[in-house]
């Protein structure tokens, strides 16, 4: 079985993200971020229960955790576990959530 899979909101997350980092800070650089994002997604699917509830930004039964500056968004209740948004912290991360209905 697959540890997780990644909502369609997660996979344009994960490419605007290497875009952005690309420009911003090179292929070395994004590589490294996006190797420790998906060194994450899949310790999130193998357990589910490390991440944390953020009840100042959504009620919704997510979880969420950090790598570098990204925070992952996922559901640890539905296997396998759905990643729902990686999104960098300083956005604002209710508003979208509200938005997107996560």
């Amino acid at each position: 079985m697959i540890p997780h899979v990644l909502a369609r909101a997660a996979e344009r997350d994960l490419d605007t993200i290497n875009a952005f980092l690309i420009a911003d800070a090179g292929t070395i650089v994004a590589r490294r971020v996006l190797k420790a994002v998906e060194k994450a997604f899949n310790l999130l699917g193998e357990a589910p229960g490390v991440g944390h509830a953020r009840r100042d930004l959504t009620n919704l039964p997510v979880k969420f955790w950090r790598v570098y500056s990204y925070l992952i968004v996922y559901d640890p209740d539905i296997r396998p576990v759905e990643i729902f948004r990686v999104l960098h912290g300083t956005r604002n991360i209710g508003a979208i959530l509200k938005r997107t209905g996560q």
